[in-house]
């Protein structure tokens, strides 16, 4: 809890502080079975990254809404007309933002997410496309418990929760904290608390954002590991929430045919969702669920698959949104 001040005092100190709105946009698509993400290359800062989302100022002179804003800039950098579109969240923490020692303007985050079928490569005049588990592959569950999990992170996790003081009165432990993001101790993975794990191990000075801005647990670290791509600023943290809401969405919104061409077979359908989600789906249940929720409907065209039968074409089933509120893809990764 911040401190008692003064308000008279506040008051003089806001006066004089600049305060700039930045737009940032999460751009999500997936292609070769990857969930990518647009990213623009830019110079190397203290914690080694590279990568950074599109993203510029709001200008109340020439954007009319800051989503307005937010297109002009993506288009400008990248060349890419965004599509659909919805507000993350609004990132205002300084130290999270600023160098050691700035007295520059504090910077204000609106985080965007994007959602496209466009194909990674084509069409970009500046920027490239990374699939998002460069950035956090404990993530990743295609293939059964992230190895990165197990060698790396909660080896480390546990020395992190022996060196918290014993105290009285705490709502939640870190080791309690650690389940429930972690899945220890037979808790279940929870595949939408992206963001919940990133904070908690920017808590705990275990990935190089920490270090960068200059949290005194990364210093407690003298074999700190690289825990996935560092990104500049806050990037990571806003794409961390980006990847948490769409995993979210897709359960009940159908922002799923967002990502895919007009027809589509049904195993490139789950192929799209596993990569979104991490854990790899059993291939008849998730038919049934899907054909059963009547997301889709046959065009009554097949494609042809390399070394085996023609596969049926399907398309997004658009009546379903005016037959009930909520017509997403159900899956509960695990069961499904």
């Amino acid at each position: 809890m911040d401190s008692p001040a003064d308000p008279q005092a506040v008051g003089e100190k806001t006066a004089n502080a600049g305060v700039e709105i930045g737009l940032n946009a999460a751009i999500v698509a997936v292609a070769d079975n990857e969930p990518q993400v647009l990213v623009i290359r830019g110079e190397t800062d203290k914690a080694g990254a590279i990568d950074g989302l599109p993203f510029g100022p709001f200008s109340p002179l020439h954007h009319r809404t800051f989503e307005g804003g937010l297109r002009t800039w993506v288009k400008h950098q990248t060349g890419v007309e965004l599509g659909y579109v919805e507000q993350l969240y609004t990132f205002g923490d300084r130290g999270r933002h600023a160098q050691a020692g700035d007295v520059g303007p504090h910077v204000v985050s609106i985080g965007y997410l994007a959602l496209t079928d466009a194909h990674p490569g084509s069409d970009l005049t500046h920027g490239t496309w990374r699939s998002w588990y460069q950035y956090f592959p404990w993530e990743d569950w295609r293939r059964g418990r992230p190895e990165i999990l197990g060698s790396t992170i909660e080896p480390r996790l546990r020395d992190w929760i022996a060196s918290q003081p014993t105290t009285t009165g705490q709502p939640i432990t870190r080791q309690e904290r650690v389940r429930i993001c972690f899945g220890l101790e037979g808790a279940g993975w929870d595949e939408e608390k992206v963001l919940d794990r990133y904070e908690l191990l920017y808590e705990a000075g275990l990935v190089d954002e920490a270090a960068r801005d200059g949290r005194k647990a990364a210093d407690e670290w003298q074999d700190r590991p690289r825990l996935g791509q560092p990104m500049h600023y806050d990037h990571r943290r806003i794409l961390a929430t980006a990847i948490g809401r769409v995993r979210a969405k897709i359960k009940y919104r159908p922002v799923i045919f967002e990502l895919m061409p007009d027809d589509f077979t049904l195993f490139e359908l789950q192929r799209t969702v596993e990569a979104i989600l991490g854990p790899h789906l059993h291939k008849q249940n998730f038919r049934r669920l899907v054909e059963g929720a009547g997301l889709v409907e046959p065009t009554g065209e097949v494609k042809m698959r390399t070394g085996g039968r023609p596969a049926k074409l399907y398309r997004f089933r658009r009546e379903v949104l005016l037959e009930r509120p909520a017509p997403g893809v159900r899956v509960k990764p695990g069961k499904v």
